[in-house]
């Protein structure tokens, strides 16, 4: 079966974005057909590989105006790797979402037949816990909880993990947290140790082997429009996501 994986948490600046472009980017290059759904307003996975933000773009999939395949397009890059943009439009929906009917459906309801199509779908939700990450939470199957490994670096999550309670009580009942990830881990630093160190005593098992480490070559990669396999395949952050692809194939 597929996998629909939610990329999230409501705290900015943790590498979910970042985790997105480049985990897709390296199921494609595992020969995985992989869709990922830029559903933040920022459309930062969107400009990250190189894709236009012009309309149609999800914000029309989401108030019915498009379909998913209309606004879809292939990374020119990646063959297996498709993208459905975004832009700041998106960020009316959650207004426009609030007086429709079963509003926490609209991206399931999107996905609809073409989630057939491929093995993998990710979707990056916007850096809070309204209604467009409680649509990709309806719509997933499972989450990735990126954590970075610096101060406060649990501040909110117990908050995200009620939200997925209650989403998984009420509207998804399959939606599984399938791992933690560790980002910008910095072995120089005891900090990262004892932010790691708590994560896994809290997690245990569900905290992926693979740790994201720090890396400047993955802050640059996106001003380029490229993953980081197309920005410097020999770099550590190349070789994390490269890892945590394959970990993500084996679960």
């Amino acid at each position: 079966m597929n996998r629909i994986i939610a990329v999230v948490n409501q705290k900015g600046g943790v590498g979910k974005t970042t985790t997105s472009i480049n985990l897709a980017a390296g199921l494609a290059i595992f020969e995985k057909k992989t869709l990922l759904i830029d559903f933040d307003p920022q459309g930062n996975c969107s400009s990250g590989l190189g894709i236009e933000r012009e309309n149609p773009n999800i914000y029309e999939v989401i108030i019915g105006k498009s379909s998913l395949e209309q606004v879809t397009k292939t990374s020119p890059v990646l063959e297996k790797l498709d993208i459905a943009p975004a832009n700041m439009d998106l960020s009316g929906a959650e207004v426009e979402l609030v007086k429709e009917y079963s509003r926490e459906y609209k991206l399931k309801e999107a996905l609809g037949s073409m989630a057939d199509i491929y093995d993998f779908i990710l979707i990056d939700c916007p850096p809070s816990l309204g209604l467009l990450t409680v649509n990709a939470l309806t719509a997933a199957t499972d989450v990735i909880i990126p954590i970075q490994c610096e101060y406060y670096a649990l501040e909110g999550v117990s908050q995200l993990l009620t939200t997925i309670r209650l989403i998984k009580k009420d509207l998804n009942p399959n939606l599984e947290i399938l791992g933690i990830l560790l980002t910008m881990y910095d072995r120089r630093l005891n900090l990262s140790h004892q932010v790691a160190k708590e994560v896994k005593r809290y997690f245990l098992e569900k905290v992926f082997s693979t740790i994201i480490h720090r890396n400047v070559k993955l802050g640059e990669a996106p001003s380029f429009e490229k993953s980081i396999f197309h920005y410097d395949i020999k770099s550590t952050g190349s070789k994390n996501y490269l890892n945590l692809a394959k970990e993500v194939i084996a679960l």
